[in-house]
């Protein structure tokens, strides 16, 4: 396996480790630190779903300011809330439901009042459960069906009274952090008791059956009604204040009310007047009475339109997380280049369609414990990946540095934009130069180490830039000498012009930078240049391991040879006639220096004499 295999595998491995650590405790609860996150993105994909029709089954009297203005002020005297309550039971409502905690004595009169019209009609009055300030909802130990149950400390129920005449329900509401009602619990319990919800007891009633309660959900007259962890039902809201159906408690007081408004529908009785305090944010309304939150939570019991959030779809959601999160962090190992990231951006773009589909559709997928899951491992993975591919980019140039520096600067580049270059030997016309130091193996024997090598150091850097300046190719050091041509990576018609002017720019600089060097290795040390024109091969060779460009034929070899020639006539440069010609005469060799010339010369190795100049500085 590779490091960046196992690298992957480890990343891989862990991102699986925290997505299903993440979405075990999501499957257990909600996720603390992701509460506002998932409130926020539930609000946007309410909105985008838009305001949708209340079912015609609920209809809310309101207690408003304009009911509160004529009576003299809120709360209503009991009296005139049994004027509301019995104004509603005469045109026979399913179900009248009082959103009020009557907890205290009123006016005698007006309390048996109350009480009594209570028995007109099937009636449901509120009850608060009293939870610890430490924490809202405390889930009870036991097992089974009420496993989960928000424990309260206590109950505040309406009076006797009251109670003997009407089903009592707890009204409370879980919220999220920024206080949107995000369910209502169905079943409440302390100690020693345990309570419906109103919302529950009210559909109750109107269905005329007690609910059967299971674990994680209930059945309620013959229907399955699935709920979250602790027996909650989802909420969703249908649009603003008055998307339910409202009606003024002066306008029923009034006679203004159609009796098709309240005949057969679940009436429920709230106050909306300004100051009650009973109000909560919603994505359509940042002051929704709490009586219309009440009347959702009837309507989802009674309709089965809510949403859908239980144990099975906190499972998909874990192991929706957690797949993502594996399918960000693979994507990334796989393509760290614009295909990765538009793979990355459409496997997102996929996901989000998909759960807003969902949550269209009544399903409430979790949003945030996906991104929760994904996106610290995906950033965290692909931090170290830059990390790791810097210090790999840094450690690649750094290599690609040292190595240039074994190939000519002009093949480096050729190279680089040619790869296949000289794969194929090619056949060409170039200008060959070698040029070598006398003396120096001789005197190596008695200069140090470090001097020698320091000399040669010395020589090599003089020979590269005498040769760069004039655009040809070293293309290798032979110890205390160089190979030169001057036509690679390309040929041209100034090769020879260069190449002689080449020789003359490397004679003067020898010549000066022998002269100054001490005198005891001044006086042991010359050199001698030899140049040609004529064929090459030029090629690769080496093995599988290595390879180095340079070029082979006779012309190398005669190139070569002249330097032989050039140390026997105790000249500087020995140089072919065929190279003098190529160059022309505008190369101005002759006002340079002393040449002689040309004459035969017999070279070693070849049959053949060969037309020579001899080049002294003057």
């Amino acid at each position: 396996m590779t490091g960046r295999s196992f690298q992957t595998l480890v990343a891989l491995v862990l991102s699986a480790c925290w997505a299903l650590a993440l979405g075990f405790v999501h499957w257990k609860g909600d996720v603390p630190f992701l509460d506002r996150t998932e409130g926020a993105l539930t609000d946007l994909r309410m909105i985008a779903r838009g305001e949708r029709a209340a079912p015609d089954l609920v209809t809310i009297v309101a207690i408003d300011d304009v009911t509160a203005g004529k009576k003299g002020g809120y709360p209503l005297p009991r009296a005139d809330l049994a004027a509301i309550v019995d104004a509603i039971a005469r045109f026979e409502p399913r179900v009248i439901a009082v959103d009020l905690l009557l907890l205290d004595h009123g006016n005698g009169r007006g309390d048996a009042a109350l009480a009594q019209v209570f028995d007109k009609r099937p009636t449901a009055i509120a009850a608060a459960a009293v939870f610890p300030e430490a924490k809202q909802l405390i889930a009870t130990e036991e097992g089974g069906p009420v496993a989960g149950l928000p424990r309260a400390e206590r109950f505040l129920l309406p009076l006797k009274e009251f109670a003997d005449h009407a089903a009592v329900g707890v009204v409370n509401l879980t919220t999220d952090k920024s206080g949107t009602p995000r369910g209502a619990p169905m079943l409440f319990r302390t100690d020693d008791k345990i309570e419906l919800s109103f919302p529950l007891r009210v559909a109750a009633l109107a269905t005329g059956s007690e609910p059967t309660i299971e674990a994680d959900s209930m059945m309620l007259a013959g229907r399955h009604i699935p709920m979250d962890i602790g027996h909650v039902l989802p909420l969703i809201f249908y649009g603003r204040h008055g998307t339910i159906r409202t009606i003024s408690a002066s306008s029923l007081l009034d006679g203004e009310v159609a009796a098709e408004a309240v005949r057969n529908r679940i009436v429920v009785i709230g106050a909306t007047v300004t100051g009650s305090g009973d109000v909560f944010s919603t994505p359509f309304d940042p002051v929704m009475p709490g009586v219309e939150i009440i009347a959702t939570a009837i309507a989802h019991l009674m309709t089965g339109d809510g949403i859908l959030r239980n144990r099975l779809t906190r499972a998909a959601d874990a192991i929706i997380a957690i797949a993502l999160t594996l399918l960000l962090v693979g994507l990334l190992a796989w393509q760290r280049s614009a295909v990765g990231l538009f793979s990355i951006l459409a496997a997102l773009l996929i996901w989000m369609a998909a759960n807003f589909a969902a949550f269209s559709h009544g399903i409430w997928s979790s949003a945030a414990l996906p991104v929760a899951a994904a996106a610290p491992p995906a950033i965290l993975f692909g931090a170290v990946q830059l990390w790791l591919n810097r210090r790999r980019a840094q450690y690649f140039a750094k290599k690609s540095e040292l190595l240039q520096q074994f190939q000519a600067p002009a093949l480096r580049k050729w190279l680089t934009k040619n790869p296949e270059f000289l794969l194929e030997p090619v056949h060409q016309d170039a200008a060959i130069i070698f040029i070598d130091l006398s003396g120096f193996t001789s005197l190596s024997e008695t200069l140090g180490l470090d001097t020698g090598l320091q000399l040669l150091k010395d020589f090599h850097a003089l020979v590269d830039r005498e040769v760069v300046a004039r655009g040809g190719v070293i293309t290798s050091f032979l110890g205390d000498g160089a190979m030169i041509l001057f036509g690679l990576p390309e040929s041209s018609v100034d090769d020879a012009r260069n190449a002689a002017l080449c020789c003359v720019d490397l004679c003067n600089r020898a010549e000066r930078w022998i002269e100054s060097l001490p005198p005891s290795i001044a006086s042991r040390t010359g050199f001698k240049v030899g140049a040609h024109f004529g064929p090459i091969i030029a090629s690769r060779l080496g093995g599988g391991s290595y390879q180095h460009i340079t070029a082979t034929g006779d012309s190398v070899n005669v190139a070569s040879r002249l330097m032989e020639v050039a140390a026997e006539q105790r000249a500087a440069l020995a140089v072919s006639d065929d190279l003098l010609r190529q160059a022309g005469p505008e190369c101005a060799l002759f006002e340079l220096g002393v040449l002689t010339g040309p004459r035969e010369t017999r070279i070693r190795g070849r049959s053949r004499a060969l037309s020579v100049w001899l080049w002294r500085n003057d």
